[in-house]
């Protein structure tokens, strides 16, 4: 079990920890100065070189585990935070902490030499130390549909997987165009969704997921509000109104799962979404992480909202 240390080392340990790392991953990797450089923009707009393929990497996110795992990195994954659970062989690597405490000592001694880091989800408190260690980091969050198939295309460069990496984003881009052409003239539905209840916290129209409900033919009603994840108020959803309200759960793959927050709504019959029982609940591993999964959550959601559209009232006869 790993020990979860402090981010606040005194410069010496992190000068120490670097130089463990950096003469680790040149031993292990002797014609590292002598390979033709790779490189890649990341998802914070900074280029990313390694001087040869990435052979030992540490995985900060579940979805960044997955990614790798899906670019043909599996093999050279040599650790990775709690939660990364899928595909199932990634329950078995080394764990180096959570989103909240990152073992640094762990992450030296495992030589890795690339690092891929969840940039809203890991703290920048924990990203400075990791940066001392003088391994390139590669920082992942997917805000669009498409940036999952870039994402899976650059990692096939870093890793030297390429074939891999862009037959899984090839399959990955049919999965979506396929939905794309299939809702893309749809009716619209207005749609809440909800993130936790307590405080009520949603997602703004720059959210992979707001993408998803566009996909589907969906409305985020409060896609223009400026926080990524904005708290709301009861009566901002009632003044909103919305047709349908989605909420993310474990291994909820039926609409209207019984679920507490779901249940809730019910106090609220004048929402249109509460009095059509349009309240739907989603497998969050296939919505909520950003990888090749969220095909499968966006035809889930795109079948609710046309379970939403069914329950209109039929248009008055003249």
């Amino acid at each position: 079990m790993y020990v979860r240390r402090r981010l606040a080392f005194p410069f010496t340990r992190i000068a120490r920890l670097a130089c463990i790392a950096c003469i680790a991953v040149t031993s292990a990797h002797p014609s590292i100065v002598t390979a033709a450089p790779i490189t890649v923009t990341d998802d914070t707009g900074v280029a990313v070189t390694l001087n040869a393929p990435a052979q030992r990497i540490i995985s900060l996110a579940p979805h960044t585990t997955e990614l790798l795992y899906a670019a043909g990195g599996g093999t050279k994954i040599v650790g990775a935070v709690s939660y990364s659970d899928y595909p199932p062989e990634a329950k078995q690597l080394p764990r180096v902490g959570d989103n909240k405490a990152l073992d640094l000592e762990r992450i030296a001694a495992l030589r890795p030499d690339l690092i891929v880091v969840w940039r809203h989800g890991n703290a920048q408190l924990q990203i400075e130390p990791l940066r001392a260690l003088h391994v390139p980091l590669f920082f992942s969050e997917p805000r669009h549909l498409d940036d999952i198939a870039a994402t899976l295309t650059k990692l096939g460069e870093l890793l030297g997987t390429s074939p891999v990496a862009d037959n899984a984003a090839s399959a990955y881009r049919q999965s979506i165009a396929q939905l794309r052409a299939r809702y893309a003239a749809k009716s619209p539905v207005s749609v809440f969704y909800e993130v936790w209840d307590r405080p009520l916290m949603t997602l703004n129209g720059s959210h992979l997921i707001s993408d998803v409900i566009a996909l589907c033919g969906g409305r985020n009603v409060f896609a223009q509000l400026e926080p990524l994840v904005p708290t709301v108020s009861i009566e901002a959803v009632l003044a909103a109104n919305p047709e349908a309200i989605v909420t993310a759960a474990p291994g909820a793959t039926a609409p209207n799962a019984a679920l507490p927050q779901l249940d809730t709504w019910r106090r609220w019959p004048a929402i249109t979404a509460v009095a059509r029982n349009n309240l739907f609940a989603i497998d969050g591993d296939l919505i909520s992480r950003p990888t090749p999964r969220v095909a499968q959550g966006a035809a889930q959601l795109c079948a609710d909202l046309d379970i939403a559209r069914s329950r209109r009232p039929a248009p008055r006869q003249p």
